[in-house]
């Protein structure tokens, strides 16, 4: 179970980091990374099959997965911020 948890910190943290790095302005540090990793997965879990998207399975798919679905939630919290 902490093998499992310690992965999924590792691909959030990868994947925010990239969503960090292909939207401006989008870094919030490892912890916000991880979190924003985290919340794209999981919304690109939901998203991409909606819009009939298939990146596959394996740790690269859920990395990719990961930061597009991070790239969402940091385009959505631009507007909280802007606020």
């Amino acid at each position: 179970m902490l093998t499992v948890i310690v992965i999924w910190l590792l691909i959030g943290a990868i994947s925010g980091w990239l969503a960090g790095i292909l939207v401006s302005g989008g870094g919030f540090g490892l912890i916000g990374n991880i979190i924003v990793g985290i919340l794209g997965s999981v919304v690109a879990d939901y998203v991409l099959p909606i819009v009939g998207v298939h990146i596959g399975s394996g740790l690269a798919a859920h990395i990719f997965n990961g930061a597009i679905g991070g790239i969402i939630v940091l385009f959505l919290l631009s507007f909280v911020r802007k606020k």
